[in-house]
C-alpha cells in the first residue's frame, strides 16, 4: 500500500472551506471556527515530520482540527460549569409539575422522511442548533453529528454521565421546540 504525502502548499486552497465549514457546525462564532482552522494549519506545518502517511492527508488535517476544537471547549469549562446550572430551569416550560408535558410543551405531530432531505430544513435544524448555549450545542454535535460515544463526550468535556443525558434530553426538547416555531408554522 502506497504512503500518503502531504503537500502544505495545496492545503489552503484545497482543504480551507471543507475544514472551516466542519468547524461551524461545532462552534457558533465564525471567527473562532477560522481561528481554529489556521491553528490547524500551523499544528500541522509544525508536527509535519510526524505524519506517516498512513491515512490521507485531508484525515490529517481533520483530526488536528477535530483535536483543536476539543482543546477549545476544555478552555472554555468554567463557561460550561456554569451554563450546566444556569440549564437546570430550562426544562420548566415543557413539563408540569407532575413531570407530565405541559399544554404548551406537549410535541406537534410531524414527520421527518421529507424535512430530513430538505436543505432549508438543515438550515433551519442548524440555526436553531446555534441557539442552545454551548454546552448543549457541544454535546448535542458530538453525539448526533460526529456519532461519538456516550462515554468518550463525558470524558473529552469533563462532564458526569447524569449531566451528559440532561444536557441531550434539554438540547433536544430545545430543538423541537425552535423546529416547531421555525419550521412547523
Amino acid at each position: 500500500m502506497a504512503k500518503h504525502q502531504l503537500h502544505p502548499e495545496q492545503w489552503i486552497d484545497v482543504f480551507s472551506d471543507l475544514l472551516l465549514n466542519y468547524a461551524l457546525i461545532r462552534i457558533k462564532e465564525r471567527e473562532i471556527a477560522k481561528d481554529l482552522v489556521q491553528e490547524t494549519f500551523l499544528t500541522a506545518i509544525r508536527t509535519k515530520e510526524q505524519y506517516r502517511g498512513e491515512i490521507s492527508e485531508m484525515n490529517w488535517l481533520f483530526l488536528i482540527l477535530k483535536s483543536r476544537i476539543l482543546d477549545h471547549y476544555k478552555k472554555k469549562k468554567e463557561v460550561l460549569e456554569s451554563q450546566l446550572k444556569e440549564a437546570d430551569d430550562d426544562s420548566d416550560d415543557f413539563f408540569n409539575s407532575t413531570g407530565h408535558w405541559s399544554k404548551n410543551g406537549a410535541p406537534n405531530e410531524w414527520t421527518t422522511d421529507k424535512m430530513v432531505r430538505s436543505a432549508e430544513f438543515m438550515h433551519v435544524l442548524n440555526e436553531c442548533k446555534n441557539r442552545l448555549n454551548e454546552v448543549q450545542n457541544a454535546v448535542f454535535t458530538m453525539k448526533y453529528i460526529d456519532g461519538e460515544d456516550s462515554e468518550m463526550i463525558c470524558k473529552e468535556l469533563n462532564i458526569s454521565s447524569s449531566n451528559y443525558w440532561v444536557l441531550v434530553h434539554r438540547a433536544k426538547l430545545k430543538l423541537r421546540e425552535c423546529l416547531e416555531k421555525n419550521w412547523m408554522t
